[in-house]
């Protein structure tokens, strides 16, 4: 791996930028000769209002943008190794794109600050390590320098390390901001930003493993394909899976590994309107504090009541019960535990320490039993654990 160091004034970085708002498709500078993002590169992030302006409120105050480098593709052509996310800011500015405030608070476009301020940003330079390896030497440089100081998510590396162009057509189809539609459908159950590759980086994980692969697996299997109908297929069948399961859309869907339950549970014959019901009489169940488990709990069959960590007895109720429990088990001469009292053991007139026992519900949660004083008992801990959800 080479390096050489240059300096370039912003004017030549920008001459011929060319924005294309359908992300994934390239951005390009050096009058044509510099790829601004390739295809390994992550999307734009920096379209907030906030870190776009600092870019330029930098360049106008004379700051440092830090390094940038290049990788040298060919005598005449390079692509950006790191530094896309200022340079397509300064493009960006300089082609109307966003605004800035002066000192005044007033907003200005480039094309209307004053010709000193506008001959400040084009005469700024910028310090270019042009790099020279092999692909793999490049990529994990890529991998490793971080300037801008966020850092690349995994999916960002992934994309990096198995560019192609399964990557790109995957890139368009799953990060595209554009894609408004799509994107406010997944968002009901996926909660991710489309511009730091998160849907993208859930569908390969829906999909790789229900073919128990890994995703890196998969990227390298499939990274020269010419076509993502797979990914794209299954990552749609199990997205209508669940909004045909689950007719109320919750902000608690969000984030549920959903590939995962639709491998397990998608072969079952369910009718929305019970699943409806079900899920509606959980949400509105005070004892109930995983709202988010109430989904698989339901698809389970409402077997499994630890997926909804329902509300345990207090200390108070316990301390009580137990005092009570223990004064009437004395005065009868059987163990405080009501279990052991009715057994044929050793342990039929055994006094628990309160901390050998637990509070349990006398009526199961999930046959109606309340989590009050009224349901509570207090059991020796080997006959609590046994005696599970019955």
């Amino acid at each position: 791996m080479k390096a050489e160091l240059r300096t370039y004034k912003v004017c030549e970085l920008v001459d011929g930028f060319i924005y294309n708002e359908l992300e994934g498709k390239g951005l390009f500078g050096l009058a044509g000769r510099l790829t601004i993002q390739p295809e390994y590169q992550r999307n734009y992030i920096y379209a907030d209002g906030k870190r776009d302006v600092a870019v330029i409120d930098s360049l106008l105050k004379g700051y440092p943008l830090g390094l940038v480098y290049f990788n040298d593709v060919s005598e005449d052509k390079f692509e950006v190794l790191d530094g896309q996310q200022r340079i397509t800011s300064i493009g960006r500015f300089t082609t109307g794109k966003f605004a800035i405030r002066d000192e005044n608070g007033r907003e200005h476009r480039f094309r209307s600050l004053p010709a000193d301020k506008q001959a400040k940003i084009m005469g700024s330079e910028i310090l270019v390590y042009h790099c020279k390896g092999s692909e793999s030497e490049i990529k994990e440089w890529f991998k490793t320098i971080n300037i801008v100081g966020i850092p690349l998510n995994e999916q960002e590396l992934l994309n990096a390390i198995y560019s192609g162009p399964y990557v790109t057509l995957c890139k368009a189809e799953f990060s595209n901001s554009s894609n408004n539609l799509n994107i406010q459908k997944w968002s009901t159950y996926i909660k991710a930003d489309v511009k730091r590759q998160e849907f993208l980086a859930e569908a390969l994980k829906w999909v790789a493993a229900s073919g128990r692969m890994t995703v890196e697996g998969y990227m390298a299997a499939h990274r020269f394909d010419n076509n993502i109908k797979e990914i794209k297929t299954y990552f749609d069948t199990v997205i209508d899976w669940i909004s045909g399961v689950f007719r109320d859309a919750t902000k608690e869907m969000q984030g549920i590994e959903w590939g995962t339950l639709y491998e397990r549970f998608h072969k079952q014959a369910y009718n929305p309107a019970k699943v409806s019901e079900a899920v509606q009489r959980l949400f509105g169940d005070l004892y109930v504090k995983d709202r988010k488990g109430i989904f698989e709990y339901v698809l389970g069959g409402e077997d499994d009541s630890k997926l909804l960590n329902i509300r345990v007895f207090d200390e108070p109720t316990k301390q009580s019960v137990y005092k009570q429990q223990t004064a009437e088990a004395t005065e009868s001469g059987v163990s405080n535990c009501p279990y052991c009292a009715i057994g044929h053991d050793v342990n039929k007139s055994k006094i628990w320490a309160i901390k050998d026992m637990d509070a349990d519900h006398v009526a199961a949660w999930s046959k109606g039993g309340g989590t009050d004083i009224e349901n509570c008992q207090m059991l020796c801990k080997p006959h609590n654990r046994a005696k599970g959800n019955r």
